[in-house]
């Protein structure tokens, strides 16, 4: 987060004041021109169906006029929408860019970013005045989209010029680059940590020269990707075939020739998963490590495994599939759950600590989560299945503008805003503007998602204990 900042709101902008020194300005200034340089030309590509296409891209040509420099966007126009029935400006558009704006915040004249939360409704501001680096990313997004880059680029700057402080806790000192975080009852190696890395590594993969330097990286790289992509596609997939293969599992084998080589117990298998996963379908669990299976679905996971390229073209539509499938579980009245299902009694007091904000079906405990509405949405406009977006942008089009924009909702279909739900919660504004744009124009999934990287596989050498 960034909040080595000072601030006050003034017309409808947080205006703050610089805390840092004139070397610090200068080194500001520097980054800056570093960015300004002429940028690479990169040729997006997308994958979509014939069906999906022709259905969309009948927009295309409107949208381009509208997007085109003539147009002439600033911070102050409102996007507009193609005549088609369903692309009719939405009421909610304007208020939502509107509210957007509001939490812009200002340094040295500058738009660098956006608070977490703009409401007056609530005594208590806690951290949400403040401007977090995973909240910002729906909100540039949303800039970008709409021929806005200076914020993003400004964020980027202020964000690594804070990354070079040096920084201690209890006087252990930070390593460089580090990006704070905070985990709470986890365990190995959760699905969205592995897709957020496996897209890291991939954007790295594409950022490098084949120059002397960088040769290195790059192989590593790829051995890397290979065996990450194996690992995932393998042991964290889970289908209606798998997990009756897993319900067969002998346990205690060993050796290479083991077939359930977590010594995953099939008596460990949650009941409600039998019931849960559909013979059309499957998702990546949320955790695999020895004898210990989370089989919990993870919004966020999923979604970014399907656009980094993580799931092949046959895992990704069977997760749309499970969507479709398991629509009440996983939507209900109000997209998306962040996970499902929830987790009760004994284990809810042991995994979140009694955490009373994450009581079942609340919060991150099977809470459903309005800003993770772009990434469902590009994930439907990936695997050519855009109906399924329009349907939970219809759903949220229903409440969330009257509802006050809340952070979440509770409740098994999400009925109910959360109980500390925040209003006007930015990213779930920026999350409902960049569904919508995606929507309206597909060519923006370029912007977060990679293709299927059908390069020469690394060669994967065996240990000396192979055959030992």
């Amino acid at each position: 987060m960034i909040e080595e900042m000072d601030g006050t709101h003034e017309a409808g902008l947080w205006r703050v004041e610089p805390l840092c020194s004139m070397a610090e300005a200068d080194d500001f200034d520097h980054l800056s021109r570093l960015l300004d340089r002429p940028r690479i030309k990169i040729e997006r590509k997308l994958s979509f169906d014939e069906r999906s296409f022709s259905e969309l891209t009948s927009n295309l040509r409107l949208v381009d006029d509208m997007c085109s420099p003539a147009a002439g966007r600033t911070f102050s126009n409102i996007p507009t929408s193609s005549p088609r029935d369903w692309f009719e400006p939405h009421p909610m558009i304007a208020e939502a860019w509107d509210a957007l704006r509001r939490s812009i915040v200002l340094f040295r004249g500058q738009p660098v970013g956006t608070i977490a939360a703009l409401d007056h409704s609530s005594e208590e501001v806690l951290n949400y005045d403040q401007v977090f680096v995973r909240d910002f990313v729906p909100s540039a997004l949303a800039f970008l989209i709409n021929g806005e880059p200076e914020i993003v680029k400004n964020f980027l700057l202020k964000t690594l010029l804070l990354q070079s402080w040096e920084k201690k806790i209890d006087r252990f000192k930070i390593g460089e680059g580090v990006l704070p975080a905070s985990f709470k009852g986890v365990y190995g190696y959760p699905i969205e940590i592995q897709a957020l890395f496996f897209m890291a590594l991939r954007c790295a993969l594409a950022m490098l020269k084949p120059d002397a330097e960088g040769k290195e990286f790059i192989e590593r790289i790829v051995q890397r990707l290979h065996a990450l992509g194996y690992h995932m596609r393998s042991y964290f997939w889970l289908d209606f075939q798998q997990l009756n293969d897993i319900y067969r599992y002998k346990t205690e084998e060993y050796s290479h020739t083991a077939v359930n080589k977590f010594n995953v117990i099939p008596e460990s298998i949650p009941d409600w998963i039998f019931d849960f996963m559909p013979s059309r379908g499957g998702f990546f669990v949320g955790n695999v490590s020895p004898a210990r299976m989370d089989f919990r679905w993870f919004a966020l996971g999923n979604c970014i495994a399907i656009l980094s390229s993580l799931a092949t073209p046959e895992q990704s539509i069977a997760i749309m599939d499970l969507i479709e499938e398991r629509w009440e579980e996983l939507v209900g009245e109000m997209p998306l759950k962040i996970s499902y299902p929830a987790i009760e009694g004994h284990e809810w007091r042991i995994v979140t600590g009694c955490d009373p904000k994450n009581t079942r079906w609340s919060y991150h405990n099977g809470g459903s989560w309005p800003v993770l509405l772009w990434l469902l949405t590009a994930a439907c406009i990936k695997t050519g299945r855009p109906q399924i977006a329009r349907r939970a942008i219809e759903l949220v089009e229903n409440r969330l503008s009257k509802d006050g924009w809340p952070e979440y909702y509770d409740g098994k279909l999400g009925r109910f805003i959360g109980k500390q739900a925040r209003k006007f919660q930015t990213w779930s504004i920026a999350g409902y503007l960049v569904a919508k744009m995606m929507l309206e124009d597909p060519s923006h999934l370029g912007m977060i998602s990679l293709e299927e990287d059908k390069g020469k596989k690394p060669l994967i050498k065996r240990s000396a204990s192979w055959t030992a």
